[in-house]
């Protein structure tokens, strides 16, 4: 049986379905590995390192998947009306194992149908212990909780921990995470790390030791509201509109406290806040792997992919955005970075 790795084409897709190491234990397993030439370079991967794990370098993509059995994939396959059609490049028969975001493209799975092909989304796993080594969400979003936090250091411009110097003291950042899953606290524990002061919400109380065990200050809004806030299976439920207008409140005094005070104000003091993966207010519009930095008169959003950024005042009324980007990021995990597949983003 011969499985094929070939080149992700997706925009801003640097990673690649297998490393050296998995190939390995293919071969081991008795497979014939087949990986496209360049398929692991945006993963600091070159043919060498897959030739000497004993898989064969196909010259392009065709090549790779023209007699595969399976076909291993970060990103779903492009189609005939996204420009490359490699649906088209696969035999009838062969086995599709990728994030395919299944949920939210249908028309997609359909084809994969059309095309004889058999897909297996690996976002549809259930979330069961013998199936922890394959589950895919987990592992991305502790690694997207960790890089909000960097990628909001390199937009604060300034130094996370509190720095005492000769020309005097520049007080730590103060960082808002919203949201405790897998992605949230690990954003808390590096914030912390990095010597912020870390301030975290989750609308499900059980996390609360858990977001305090990292060093975290939780936030609560509403101890008595909360205790039926979680499903049997651990996820978190629709809150009451009256607990989202507590939650705004709460949230918007937590970034007062969080904001410049009178004696910072026009030394740059700035403001922090992640946003880790999960539901914003137990609702279903969803914040991902997002950082908002408050510095001087300017405050930006960062997060994969772009940023933007809009004037404020110099008082606690924002002013209207400057420029306002719509954006949408890879799957939100509710519980400890799980949850159930009718709730997944592609």
């Amino acid at each position: 049986m011969k499985i094929a790795i070939p080149k992700e084409r997706r925009a801003d897709e640097a990673r690649v379905a297998a490393s050296p190491d998995t190939v390995k234990k293919y071969v081991g397993m008795g497979f014939e590995v087949v990986v496209e030439s360049g398929a692991g370079e945006g993963a600091s991967l070159d043919d060498s390192a897959f030739a000497e794990a004993g898989a064969a370098i196909a010259a392009d993509e065709a090549a790779a998947l023209s007699d595969a059995d399976v076909v291993l994939k970060v990103a779903r396959p492009l189609t005939a009306e996204e420009g490359l059609d490699e649906l088209a490049l696969m035999k009838p028969g062969a086995i599709l194992i990728s994030h395919l975001a299944a949920l939210q493209n249908k028309a997609q799975v359909e084809a994969y149908a059309k095309a004889g092909i058999s897909a297996f989304a690996l976002e549809m796993l259930p979330r069961i212990t013998r199936a922890q080594s394959m589950d895919i969400l987990s592992s991305q979003s502790n690694l997207a909780g960790y890089k909000s936090v960097l990628d909001a250091a390199a937009v604060y411009g300034r130094a996370f921990p509190m720095m005492m110097t000769a020309a005097g003291t520049i007080p730590p950042a103060k960082v808002l995470v919203l949201g405790a899953g897998v992605a949230g606290l690990q954003a808390i524990a590096t914030a912390k790390r990095l010597g912020a002061i870390v301030f975290a919400f989750d609308v499900r109380p059980a996390v609360k030791e858990q977001v305090e065990s990292l060093g975290g200050k939780f936030v609560e809004v509403d101890p008595e509201a909360v205790k039926d806030a979680e499903t049997k299976g651990g996820y978190a439920k629709e809150m009451s509109e009256d607990y989202k207008r507590k939650q705004a409140d709460k949230i918007a005094e937590v970034l007062r406290q969080a904001g410049p005070g009178p004696h910072h104000r026009g030394h740059g003091q700035g403001h922090a806040q992640g946003l880790g993966h999960r539901r914003s207010g137990g609702g279903s519009r969803r914040q991902l792997s997002a950082v908002r930095v408050r510095q001087g008169g300017r405050e930006a959003w960062r997060y994969p992919g772009g940023s933007c950024q809009r004037a404020v005042s110099s008082g606690r009324r924002r002013q209207p955005a400057v420029r306002q980007e719509h954006f949408e990021l890879p799957d939100p995990l509710l519980r400890q970075g799980r949850e159930g597949p009718e709730d997944q983003l592609g």
